[in-house]
């Protein structure tokens, strides 16, 4: 008797999973996401805030990656002649994307995350900026960081790119589920 009504349990189970996974197929546009968190990551730090921070603001994820990875050697800071070094020394550097930006017309709010670099977004981030329609866009950038504060990389940002709707930016070190939903509340008032 336990084994039949464990069966109907199972099977009752699997049939709402099944609709629900056919629901989510036909899904029409009116539960597309507003929110995207793009982001670029060297080793993975950004990229474990940026996963929190799209789970918490019920958003889309995109990473930024470039068309040549970094490796250890690229990163190395102390090497004035490492691939990041030469790039962060020169402000016209737009390292190549692996894939160009797919359409972001949906939404309404952005945020970008990325390691600060020499006290700035690493280049990449400009490359996307760049190459994404941003206009009329609320840009909410975030990053993790040994020692730098965001707001220089916020700064320099918005004079970059002045046309942009680039607000306050967050930095996100040792951050928890909860510290991110405090802060996307924050931001809406």
């Amino acid at each position: 008797m336990k084994k039949l009504l464990y069966a109907i349990v199972a099977l009752t189970l699997l049939a709402g999973c099944k609709q629900a996974s056919q629901n989510a197929e036909t899904d029409t546009s009116d539960n597309k996401k507003t929110t995207l968190v793009a982001y670029f990551s060297a080793s993975g730090t950004t990229e474990a805030v940026a996963q929190l921070l799209a789970q918490a603001a019920d958003a889309d994820l995109l990473q930024i990656e470039p068309e040549n990875v970094y490796t250890d050697n690229d990163l190395n800071w102390r090497d004035s002649l490492s691939r990041s070094s030469v790039e962060m020394r020169d402000a016209s550097a737009r390292p190549a994307l692996k894939s160009a930006p797919a359409d972001l017309s949906q939404y309404d709010k952005v945020f970008i995350g990325f390691p600060i670099w020499w006290g700035v977004a690493p280049r990449i981030i400009n490359t996307f900026i760049e190459s994404a329609n941003l206009e009329g866009k609320t840009i909410i950038p975030f990053a993790t960081s040994g020692e730098s504060p965001i707001e220089p990389a916020t700064e320099a940002l918005r004079a970059d790119y002045p046309n942009l709707n680039i607000i306050d930016g967050c930095l996100l070190n040792d951050i928890t589920f909860e510290d991110i939903s405090n802060w996307i509340e924050e931001l809406k008032k």
